[in-house]
């Protein structure tokens, strides 16, 4: 009768193995860094695997008063590639996580 009670142990003790492993992923998550680029180089945004943006390096010859416009696409650029770059890093390192869980293929954590 009591039988599946040893089961339910094993689940709850792997679900809190996860908790705890998934808080230590969100921390390593916080200090990986992913670097993004718009204008050959021009422009670099730095960020986080998490997507918060830590640096911007502008090279100084793009400061043209008459190419503002061009100068903002640029920084605008890089920071969505360095966001983009930042969500691709931290999907790896999740899939790192989760392999041996059996999950499905492709399964979204909640996060």
């Amino acid at each position: 009768m009591f039988k599946g009670l040893g089961d339910m142990g094993k689940l709850m003790k792997q679900a809190q193995e996860m908790q705890g492993k998934m808080a230590e992923m969100q921390e390593e998550l916080s200090r990986i860094t992913v670097t993004g680029e718009s204008g050959a180089g021009l422009v670099k945004a730095t960020a986080t695997a998490k997507g918060e943006l830590t640096a911007l390096d502008i090279d100084p010859s793009i400061f043209d008063p008459e190419e503002k416009e061009v100068v903002e696409d640029l920084i605008l650029a890089a920071i969505k590639d360095a966001q983009a770059r930042a969500q691709e890093r931290s999907q790896q390192e999740m899939a790192k996580l989760t392999e041996g869980l059996g999950l499905p293929p492709g399964m979204k954590m909640p996060f």
